[in-house]
């Protein structure tokens, strides 16, 4: 791994939802000397997120739902716009987000497209999340969507593309992992 890192001493501070972690290490600077640090890092598992699109009718799907972290940090009713997501549990991230797209927007796939993966909080977070696309149609509909179980209450959108890449301006889309996906649409001319 990297010999300019030694963990010392790992301690497990919460392991309710996920597994918050206290590490303490020895790090080695570029001038050779060691310092002594500690950290918290979160692990939730790797996750996946997908952006649905159809250039025939230029819209996507997005999914509107309650998130607390936003809430307790400031937005209002705590209500997101985002693009479909989930953790990828015990399957690789293709199957992971095909399972969650049909879960989340009642849409299955035929094909879905990595296009990058990223650490989204390297700081305090171990999760990578793996970005795709895939185009739609509206024959691909199978059920409702909406999630799984009584802890997923999800509203599925289908947005001009042009509007949901214009609310990021206007801040009604402020979520890191979709802002980054319309960008992709755009900067690549997928519409």
């Amino acid at each position: 791994m990297n010999d300019k890192v030694r963990i010392l001493k790992t301690e497990i501070l919460s392991d309710n939802w996920y597994t918050l972690k206290k590490i303490t290490f020895d790090f080695q600077k570029k001038n050779g000397g060691w310092v002594n640090q500690n950290r918290e890092a979160y692990d939730r598992g790797n996750g996946a997120t997908i952006l649905l699109y159809n250039k025939e009718l230029k819209t996507v799907i997005l999914t509107k739902q309650f998130r607390l972290p936003t809430f307790i940090n400031g937005n209002e009713d705590g209500m997101l716009i985002e693009t479909c997501a989930g953790l990828l549990d015990a399957d690789n991230a293709e199957d992971a987000i095909r399972r969650e797209t049909e879960e989340e927007t009642g849409f299955t796939l035929k094909d879905v497209k990595k296009v990058y993966e990223a650490y989204m909080s390297p700081g305090s977070v171990t999760e990578i999340l793996y970005f795709f696309i895939a185009e739609y149609s509206r024959d691909m509909k199978t059920s409702a969507g909406g999630g799984v179980g009584d802890h997923e209450d999800i509203e599925v959108l289908e947005l001009p593309f042009d509007k949901a890449y214009s609310m990021i301006a206007t801040g009604d889309i402020k979520d890191g992992k979709t802002i980054m996906l319309l960008q992709h649409m755009k900067l690549n001319n997928l519409f």
